[in-house]
């Protein structure tokens, strides 16, 4: 079907040195095929990964409540609700910290082919085609103890408040592209707020690039358009896969309180959209 909710999906409680926190896998929950999406929930002073690097794959993390700071290099910055997080892959080693609030996230990444995930601080490597020495354990045990620095004043430009970013208002939508305003490369997320009654575009599917959509606010309806057309609610925390090549075109309309949502997708030159109501 494609559809999770945030507060459905199985929790699995990580904890190992420094790090801890509470994980849901809502991608898989959802279905998808290429992408993924996880919640993070941190308690104050929880650090759910070292400070790492993707060899490939680029993440955006959007922060759905409470606030804390983000590592990138030798720099803290906070981050609150609201918030987009670009981490582009081959650049800043990063992690997040919960404040005294705590910290609620979804991450979001392309899954990549050959994992090449780089600990900078333990030397280590998730994979990689040069020598790797095989031993028992885990890498995150040889992790020496982080010490997080005061933030900077000034936040870094990969950090965007959706309330900083001008919308593009259309027809009852108001589409604000944190991805870019963040400098996203490879993937892409937008904030959508709907009116009552208004659709979030026209039915549409893709061949190669993957979206997933998460209900920040609001309810409303799933429009499925197959050889059969299908129409399923959504809700605040609502999570919809929908991967490429399915044939099957996809929008949301907004209910009586209106809609908000998140939808994060791929970046595939080799794309093409087909929208089936003007046949193009």
């Amino acid at each position: 079907m494609g559809i999770a909710h945030l507060d459905e999906v199985k929790k699995r409680r990580n904890e190992r040195g420094q790090m801890a926190g509470t994980w849901s896998n809502l991608g898989v929950a959802a279905g998808t095929s290429r992408a993924g999406a996880s919640r993070i929930e941190l308690a104050p002073g929880e650090q759910p990964t070292p400070p790492h690097v993707h060899g490939q794959a680029e993440e955006i993390f959007y922060v759905l409540a409470g606030s804390g700071l983000t590592l990138l290099d030798d720099d803290a910055y906070e981050i609150r609700a609201g918030d987009c997080i670009v981490y582009r892959n081959l650049h800043e080693e990063h992690t997040i910290r919960a404040g005294d609030d705590g910290l609620d996230v979804v991450a979001f990444g392309e899954r990549e082919d050959l994992p090449a995930g780089e600990l900078p601080r333990g030397r280590s490597m998730w994979s990689s085609t040069g020598y790797i020495e095989v031993q028992e354990g885990h890498p995150w045990d040889r992790e020496p103890e982080l010490v997080w620095p005061e933030p900077k004043t000034e936040r870094s430009p990969v950090i965007v408040a959706t309330s900083d970013v001008e919308p593009d208002v259309r027809g009852g939508r108001r589409r604000r592209d944190l991805g870019g305003a963040g400098g996203s490369r490879w993937t892409g997320l937008k904030h959508l707020e709907l009116d009552p009654g208004t659709l979030s575009g026209p039915p549409h599917c893709h061949s190669a690039e993957e979206e997933i959509f998460v209900v920040l606010d609001g309810e409303g309806t799933l429009e499925l358009i197959g050889h059969e057309t299908e129409s399923h609610p959504v809700r605040q925390g609502s999570v919809v896969a929908r991967p490429p090549g399915t044939g099957v075109a996809h929008a949301f309309e907004a209910g009586e309180p209106g809609l908000t949502l998140i939808a994060w997708g791929t970046r595939d030159p080799n794309d093409i959209c087909w929208y089936p109501r003007s046949k193009k």
